[in-house]
């Protein structure tokens, strides 16, 4: 296993850059050679739903996309990612079927949460239902029959094959346990947590981030891979200062702000919002732009007033190519209203110009930059794709074959983030314990400087968002420059 390293990061699904791992191996030795240091390979087990995010178990590689032989190969010439769900698990699962086979009898009776055990009598009243955080319009439950005829209902907060875990109980945690061991030593450097903060259910709240609960379990969690030599992202989207409490417990965190933030920057031509985020964000994150899922606007919350973010969702859907209002919405199982479907590419309009420049800012942003795959070839809408699933998401969810990769790196705007991105994964500047300035001078310019820690390399992004012209240098020498 190759440990976490400050290099630019892959998102990608395992048949997306090719038709499976191997073929996406072949892509990273060749077209992505010195592009990526590391690869989060979106969730590869058996699944029966959310493109991989509704697991059976850990402990197979899906056939379609491979084996653990093909993960081992990428693990040792990458820093691998790999995502465990911690909140939930598949209905076809050996172990919700073991459960409704066998009821009380079953090994895995404690893993899920009965609606007849979690209620006190005569409730949940209408106001415990509206208390919870939801993600769909109705209580988060499903009904179940067992084996025997009785009935009863499981707590499942996402879809109907996404059933929730119990992470209270014994036999929960030694199912993470047994889990996550065997990722990290399949290679998994990081292990993201998807939806962790759903998973503490608790009588009187919202069962969202439930406090002090939460951070037992991801303690838990860090404890189990740091013995494994593995970090643990959780993965959260929501207001800016609870994604700061995990920094404060010095856990790496997601930059989901950075994403409007860097929209608005570009279609207003101001920095400012962009310049005062940029000095507060903590060195041990991850950033992005753009991801498997939509564009988050909750994220941005008080980072950018309410004036500012309607002014930045409408320019989306006029300035954006082919963004429209109801490829978010329910007519596309749009699962969360604060998320917009759209590649990052066509959402500033298929600009070339504008697209480095956010880019640029990613890159020059502490932390260390995630490129998800459609972003990476600057891919635009897939329309097709969209309205032959209904599925809002897959607007950004384009399965490349080797030949349209082959083509499409060679397109100016792709060959020219390759530059940026390989400079970003060999220069010094980027030292995660060195320093950066941040400067705005004036309403359109913006000047990011970074500095190693031993003050011998220094990098500068000189960008003015109006014009969308920037200037790249390493110790006062020219590494790239748009042009004029």
């Amino acid at each position: 296993m190759k440990k976490l390293t400050n290099e630019a990061m892959l998102i990608t699904y395992a048949d997306s850059l090719g038709k499976n791992l191997k073929e996406l191996d072949h892509v990273l030795s060749n077209e992505l050679a010195g592009v990526v240091g590391g690869v989060h390979v979106l969730p590869f087990f058996p699944s029966t739903g959310d493109r991989g995010f509704a697991p059976e178990e850990y402990e197979t590689v899906d056939p379609a996309f491979g084996d653990w032989a093909d993960i081992d190969k990428l693990a040792e010439k990458y820093y691998l990612m790999f995502d465990f769900m911690l909140n939930h698990i598949s209905p076809q699962s050996k172990y919700f079927q073991d459960f409704l086979e066998k009821k009380e009898d079953s090994e895995y009776y404690d893993m899920f949460l009965k609606y007849s055990e979690f209620w006190p009598e005569n409730r949940p009243t209408a106001e415990d239902i509206d208390l919870i955080y939801k993600r769909k319009d109705k209580a988060p439950f499903a009904p179940v029959t067992f084996a025997d005829g009785t009935t009863d209902q499981v707590w499942n907060t996402f879809g109907d094959q996404q059933m929730d875990l119990d992470v209270t109980k014994a036999v929960t945690k030694q199912f993470i346990k047994d889990s996550l061991i065997n990722l990290a030593r399949h290679g998994a450097s990081v292990i993201r947590l998807d939806a962790f903060a759903y998973a503490i259910k608790k009588l009187d709240t919202n069962d969202f981030f439930v406090e002090p609960e939460i951070w037992d379990v991801l303690n838990d969690v860090r404890e189990i891979l740091a013995a494994e030599g593995s970090e643990v992202l959780p993965e959260i989207h929501e207001h800016y200062k609870i994604v700061r409490k995990i920094t404060e417990h010095d856990m790496y965190s997601y930059d989901f702000a950075l994403p409007l933030i860097t929209l608005y920057s570009l279609y207003s031509g101001k920095t400012n919002r962009l310049a005062d985020w940029l000095r507060q964000s903590p060195m041990k994150q991850f950033t992005t732009l753009d991801t498997h899922d939509g564009i988050g606007v909750v994220d941005a919350k008080d980072l950018l007033t309410q004036e500012e973010t309607d002014f930045t969702t409408e320019e989306m859907y006029k300035v954006g190519a082919n963004v429209k209002k109801i490829f978010s919405s329910a007519a596309y199982n749009n699962l969360d209203i604060y998320q917009i479907n759209t590649t990052y590419y066509s959402a500033l309009g298929n600009d070339d110009a504008a697209y480095l420049l956010a880019r640029a800012a990613q890159i020059f942003a502490p932390g260390i930059p995630q490129v998800y795959y459609v972003g990476l070839l600057a891919g635009e809408n897939d329309i097709e794709l969209l309205e032959s699933s209904k599925e809002g998401r897959n607007i950004n969810r384009h399965y490349y074959d080797l030949d349209e990769i082959a083509t499409t790196v060679q397109r100016p705007v792709v060959a020219n983030l390759f530059t940026l991105l390989r400079f970003r994964n060999t220069s010094a500047a980027f030292d995660l314990e060195g320093q950066i300035t941040v400067e705005n001078a004036n309403d359109n310019d913006l000047q990011v400087t970074r500095t190693s820690a031993d003050g011998q390399t220094t990098a500068v992004l000189t960008a003015n968002f109006a014009t969308k012209q920037f200037t790249v240098t390493e110790n006062g020498q020219e590494i790239f420059a748009t042009q004029a």
